[in-house]
């Protein structure tokens, strides 16, 4: 405060003073002795205009500082969502990966014929999510392409003991959705339904609503003494923090069980 009173008392003397020296000894035309010095009501006018000029200047650096600030830190956000989601995603590929390799072992172990296309149709997928898959979205047909072999690759190890089913509605041409998003609860059918059961039934769906959501639907079998209750594992707790950071709460993720059949339906905006 008192650094600011000194200011201005040095301000009202450099300008009024050097206006009276240089430019005009009338430095306040409009009071009756206009070229009286040091008056208060001249003090207080001069002040009063000083002060209005800073104020003004004042809002102006705070509101370009502020604006510079919030830039930042939206960058910052983006900065550490995208760092956060590329994370998400490392963890998922090896999580994949070693499920895969898992169902090569068991057929290299009853040295199965049809480990060769086991090994064609995990190339495959492996280009897809190491060198394919390097955006924060990906074409829905692609990731469709992606489960289909996912499930070839199921049928190839258990032979007959999968029913699948799969319905499309809507036109998903241009539609575009978070990589490998679906994958995780795919797995988890298999995972949880052909233990200890001789067969599992997975009829999936993707619907698009309204041109602005896409609908995925999942229904399954299951083993009554799985641990699909805890959803337990890195790929579904994965999964629903992806979900948090892409979409915040706009979107619907829901499970329930009922009579040994697990139930999904997951619902996210792709406009």
């Amino acid at each position: 405060m008192f650094s600011l009173i000194l200011m201005l008392a040095l301000v009202y003397l450099v300008r009024t003073g050097l206006n009276y020296l240089l430019v005009t000894k009338a430095i306040w035309p409009e009071a009756e002795s206009a070229g009286t010095f040091l008056q208060l009501n001249h003090i207080i006018a001069v002040v009063l205009g000083e002060l209005y000029v800073i104020t003004f200047v004042s809002a102006i650096k705070l509101l370009i500082d502020w604006s510079i600030e919030k830039r930042r830190n939206e960058e910052l956000a983006k900065l550490q969502l995208s760092t956060e989601l590329k994370y998400l995603r490392t963890q998922i590929q090896p999580h994949f990966f070693f499920n895969t390799l898992n169902n090569l072992y068991a057929l290299t172990l009853t040295k199965s014929d049809n480990a060769p296309q086991l090994v064609i149709k995990i190339s495959d997928m492996m280009q897809y999510v190491l060198y394919e898959v390097n955006s924060s979205k990906a074409d829905l047909l692609d990731e469709i392409n992606h489960i289909n072999n996912f499930i070839d690759i199921a049928r190839l190890r258990f032979n007959e003991s999968i029913e699948f089913e799969m319905d499309i509605t809507g036109d998903i041409e241009d539609v575009e959705v978070p990589p490998l998003l679906f994958l995780t609860f795919i797995e988890n059918c298999f995972k949880h339904g052909l233990k200890d059961s001789d067969k599992v039934k997975v009829c999936m769906s993707f619907e698009i609503t309204n041109k602005d959501y896409l609908e995925f639907k999942l229904i399954n079998t299951f083993n009554p003494d799985s641990n699909i209750t805890n959803e337990q594992g890195i790929g579904i707790a994965n999964t629903k923090r992806r979900l948090n950071l892409l979409f915040s709460s706009n979107y619907v993720l829901e499970t329930s069980i009922k009579d040994n059949t697990y139930n999904l339906f997951l619902k996210i905006p792709i406009r």
